[in-house]
Parts: structure tokens; C-alpha cells; sequence
């Protein structure tokens, strides 16, 4: 049981070097092994200390489906580009779009036993049975979905793995899943909402930090993406595993208070200064015209609110923390 960490790293660390050895570049998977390395290593300390609780490994599986998916996808772009293209590459171009599926089920599943390895109560069992029947679909219907190969996609050149009707009902049949699948995710978010109101103690230390963690992350991501145009909100991922680590290794859980009331705090006064400022730019802007002084009036009148603005903000933070002051 000691060993089996290290064999997920062992495996991890191969297929992410496979990968890069492969020799071709992938743009839609660039974002994997950023999402693997992490994720392998607080798996792999929370199995290796915690091994009783499923967390860790499944953080580990995670990281490690990740890696393999990594993989798959560079082996995949390598094998279709080359004349005539090399061996395995429908197979592998079919794996590279379907592995990361499991991504999914570990987050659902780490979403309801967070932090102890329980569902929050007996009336949760369905979601995780519904969960499991959905992957059991869908471990079915991929190998017979042909939806990846439709434009654009990654895999120019690949062809189904099978053909005929057999491949429309696969299709329509894995489309559906997936849409139920991030119906599930959902709700096992939920379950951490319920959890952190019906806990107490140190168990709420624990999934308050994740449940904030996991809100941060799921709300900054599309907004990063809305903005930059880009996946740069995959960079925040990691945050998730650090968090449920430092949380069930119940490490300096006593700072976990300020830390957020401080991250809440910041992150409005950002926000809402950023705000401030391009209302401000787009007002002097269309009153005087494009300037440098219409900048600079800008910038000084937002720093001058930038006291003011944060007095008020943390007042309003600390009244939801600190209800009994009030």
C-alpha cells in the first residue's frame, strides 16, 4: 500500500515525459502537465500519510489520468502529421479526446467525501451512484463516438474507431452522459455547501478553506477566460489540490480565517478599483477625448479611493465573518 503513491508518480512522470519526447507540440493540452504535477504530488503525500482517506488518491488518479492524457494527446498530433501516419494513431487520437472524462468523476467524487472520506449523509448516495452509472456510459460509448473528429478539432486526419449506426447511437449516447455529468458536478458542489454549514470544529476549518478555494477558482477561471481570451484560468487549478492538502494535513488550519477574510477583502478592492478605473477612462474619454491627462486624472482619482474603498469593503467582509461583533 506504501509503494502504490510512488508507482502513480512513477507513471505520472513517464507519461509526462513521453510526451514531451514525443516531439510535437499539442496547443489544447499545453495546460495538462500544469494540472498533473500538483495534483500527483499532494495525492501522493495525502495517500502516502492519510491512507485511509480516499482524497489522496484520487487527487493521485487525477493527476496521474492527466499525465496519460498528456500523452496521448502529443502521440496523437506526432502519429496523424507523420506520412504515412504511424501506428496507433486513430487509437491514440480516440484515447487523448476521451480520457480526460475521468477528470470529472474524481471531482465529483472528491467534492462529496471531502474532507474524512464521507458523504455528508446517507441521502447523498444517489449522486454518487448516478456518478458511477454515468462513467460506466460513457466508459461504453467512447470507444464508439465519433463527436471529437468533428471541426474544428485536434485530430485532423483521424478516423472513428467505428463506423454506422453503431457510432450515431455511441455519439448520442455520450453526448448525453457528459451533459449529466457536469449536471452531477454541480451538485456534488452542492454537498460541500451543505457540509461546511452542518460542520463543526476543526472539520469546518477544513472545508471552509476548500469550499473558498473551489468557489475562487471556478468563479476567476471563466473570467480570465472572458477577458484574456485565452485558458490562463488553468493556472489556478493547482490552488485546488494545495488547499485540500494543507487542509486534511490540518496545517496552520487556525490562519485559515484571515487568510480569506484577507483574499476577500483584495480581491473586491481589485475588482472594484478595475471597475472604477475603465468607467472613469471611457467617461473622460468621451467628454474630453482621448489624452494623457484624462489618464493620469483617472489614475489619481482612483488611487485616492483606493483608502475609502478598502475601509468600507473589509467592513462589510468582517460583518459577514464576524456576525456575533455585530
Amino acid at each position: 500500500m506504501t509503494r502504490l503513491p510512488w508507482i502513480g508518480v512513477s507513471v505520472a512522470g513517464l507519461a509526462l515525459a513521453g510526451g514531451v519526447g514525443a516531439g510535437h507540440s499539442v496547443a489544447d493540452s499545453a495546460y495538462l502537465p500544469l494540472v498533473a504535477v500538483p495534483f500527483v504530488l499532494v495525492g501522493s503525500l495525502l495517500a502516502s500519510r492519510r491512507s485511509e482517506n480516499p482524497i489522496g488518491w484520487l487527487f493521485l488518479a487525477f493527476g496521474v489520468v492527466a499525465a496519460l492524457d498528456f500523452a496521448a494527446y502529443q502521440y496523437a498530433g506526432r502519429a496523424l502529421e507523420a506520412r504515412p501516419p504511424l501506428a496507433g494513431a486513430d487509437v491514440a487520437a480516440a484515447v487523448a479526446a476521451h480520457l480526460w472524462h475521468p477528470f470529472f468523476g474524481l471531482f465529483i467524487f472528491s467534492f462529496l467525501l471531502f474532507p474524512g472520506g464521507h458523504l455528508v449523509s446517507h441521502r447523498w448516495r444517489w449522486v454518487a451512484r448516478v456518478s458511477a452509472l454515468t462513467y460506466i456510459g460513457l466508459a461504453i460509448s467512447a470507444p464508439i463516438d465519433r463527436s471529437y473528429l468533428s471541426p474544428p478539432t485536434d485530430f485532423d486526419g483521424a478516423q472513428p474507431l467505428v463506423g454506422g449506426t453503431l457510432s450515431d447511437v455511441g455519439t448520442a449516447m455520450y453526448g448525453s452522459l457528459l451533459g449529466l455529468n457536469l449536471l452531477l458536478l454541480a451538485i456534488s458542489g452542492a454537498s460541500l455547501v451543505f457540509r461546511l454549514r452542518g460542520s463543526r470544529g476543526r472539520e469546518r476549518e477544513q472545508v471552509k478553506l476548500f469550499v473558498y478555494t473551489v468557489a475562487t477558482v471556478m468563479f476567476a477561471f471563466p473570467v480570465l477566460l472572458l477577458f484574456s481570451g485565452d485558458a490562463y484560468g488553468v493556472l489556478l487549478f493547482p490552488l485546488i489540490p494545495v488547499a485540500a492538502g494543507v487542509a486534511i494535513l490540518r496545517h496552520r488550519l487556525y490562519d485559515i480565517d484571515v487568510v480569506i477574510n484577507r483574499a476577500l477583502v483584495y480581491g473586491a478592492l481589485t475588482a472594484t478599483l478595475g471597475g472604477a478605473y475603465l468607467a472613469l477612462v471611457l467617461l473622460t474619454g468621451l467628454a474630453v477625448g482621448e489624452s494623457d491627462l484624462a489618464t493620469a486624472a483617472s489614475t489619481l482619482t482612483v488611487a485616492a479611493l483606493a483608502r475609502p474603498a478598502r475601509g468600507r469593503i473589509q467592513a462589510l467582509v468582517d460583518r459577514r465573518f464576524y456576525r456575533r461583533r455585530y
